[in-house]
């Protein structure tokens, strides 16, 4: 009995004997950094001044200023400062922030189109997004767009979205394919919320117009539409993703839920969903293998206006421009990563990938998801030219081949990876 007192008290003065010497933040103080406010680094860190130094926390911090457009990468320093207590130093590479963007695909039919934009992505030194982009797609197209994730504090933010898009869709009817003039003028508005460092939601609505213009001699009487909408919109995203300069390691998912409806009783409601996954490996000092499933289903109407689209720019590079649509997708990208060339900020990286898609057609069963009418797979290569010091100044170079039946092969040109 004697001897289980002692234990006791022996345990309880460890106790205090430990809880005296912990270590303690005196300041945090951010270095490096030249546009990107120190107050804005200071509220979104989890690390305070005064918190016990926790190394864990540290860590956690160094991976999201990692993946802040703002920032090319990321370390840490703790220094000594006076009896239990350390100076932590968050040590900043700062990105070069307004950038240009530029998307341009072509197939072997001659078909051209492209989309240019400009974009600051650290707007007032806080991580704030916005500009916007043109468009041409056989006619003309506009967006402005505002992203804030840190508006309000380190777990609130704000998005807003304007958007005029205006293209040539191709529509399958039965006995045909019929050309329409789309447009879609739409206005949204998300809060954004971080739950945490993996885990963050939005959501918010969208107003917006559609209207489908029959192109050519009706000769069919075929429907046309001008159409008042809303959208409500859920996302909820998971990300464990590590960055180290071009190379990304982890597991990312994000789930969009969206439900329509319209000011037209004509028309039905209708509810889409779709869920991203990504995978990322390091592969040795120089490769990375990188990977997107994409699983997406939507109401089952028997309509030619489909939401899911097979399309060049999206998700099977070298396929064409919306050549077909449907209720339901399941597409795979995978790609290996390979660093050709490094020297100071310049990295020049090959890749060899693999785009395969399938969809289930307007009002279909799940059976057309094996359907190889509905199959496209596109292996082909490509080139990245990178600068380490620029967000997202990464200009890329796909040739896709397509080797499934009916299929077309062709190059796609844009800013950044093609996920």
């Amino acid at each position: 009995m004697i001897k289980r007192i002692l234990a006791q008290i022996l345990c309880f003065l460890f106790m205090l004997t430990a809880l005296a010497q912990q270590n303690y933040v005196a300041d945090l103080k951010i270095q490096g950094n030249e546009k990107l406010k120190s107050s804005f680094v200071k509220k979104i860190a989890s690390l305070k001044a005064g918190d016990v130094l926790d190394s864990l926390l540290i860590e956690e911090d160094i991976k999201l200023l990692k993946r802040l457009p703002s920032v090319s990468h990321a370390s840490y320093q703790v220094f000594p400062a006076e009896d239990n207590q350390f100076n932590v130093f968050y040590n900043i590479e700062e990105n070069f922030t307004l950038i240009p963007s530029v998307n341009i695909y072509t197939t072997d039919d001659d078909e051209f189109a492209y989309r240019v934009g400009l974009y600051e992505f650290n707007t007032l030194g806080r991580n704030i997004i916005f500009g916007g982009f043109f468009q041409h797609d056989i006619y003309n197209s506009h967006a402005i767009n505002f992203r804030a994730p840190f508006l309000f504090s380190r777990h609130f933010g704000l998005a807003l979205n304007y958007q005029d898009l205006t293209t040539q869709e191709p529509v399958f009817f039965e006995d045909e394919t019929a050309n329409y003039k789309y447009n879609n003028i739409s206005y949204e508005i998300l809060g954004l919320y971080r739950l945490n460092f993996n885990n963050r939601f939005e959501l918010g609505v969208n107003y917006f117009v559609e209207d489908y213009s029959f192109k050519g001699e009706n000769i069919n009487n075929r429907p046309e539409l001008n159409v008042h909408k809303w959208l409500a919109k859920g996302i909820y995203e998971y990300n464990n993703l590590n960055y180290f300069y071009q190379y990304i390691s982890g597991f990312r998912s994000t789930l969009n839920l969206q439900y329509v409806t319209s000011m037209d009783a004509m028309l039905p409601d209708f509810f889409i969903g779709w869920n991203d996954f990504f995978y990322f490996k390091r592969i040795g000092e120089k490769g990375n293998w990188a990977n997107r499933l994409r699983m997406g289903l939507s109401s089952n109407d028997d309509t030619p206006f489909a939401p899911f689209s097979v399309d060049n720019n999206l998700n099977v590079r070298g396929v064409g421009n919306t050549i077909d649509r449907g209720t339901g997708v399941i597409v795979l990208n995978t790609e290996y990563r390979h660093t050709l060339y490094e020297k100071n900020w310049f990295v020049l990286q090959g890749n060899a990938f693999i785009d395969a898609g399938t969809w289930r057609n307007p009002g279909g069963d799940f059976g057309d998801f094996s359907n190889k009418d509905n199959l496209k797979v596109h292996p082909g290569l490509g080139l990245r030219f990178i600068h380490k010091k620029i967000y997202n100044a990464i200009f890329r170079i796909d040739y896709g081949y397509g080797i499934t039946e009916d299929t077309t092969k062709g190059f796609v040109f844009g800013i950044g990876q093609y996920f």
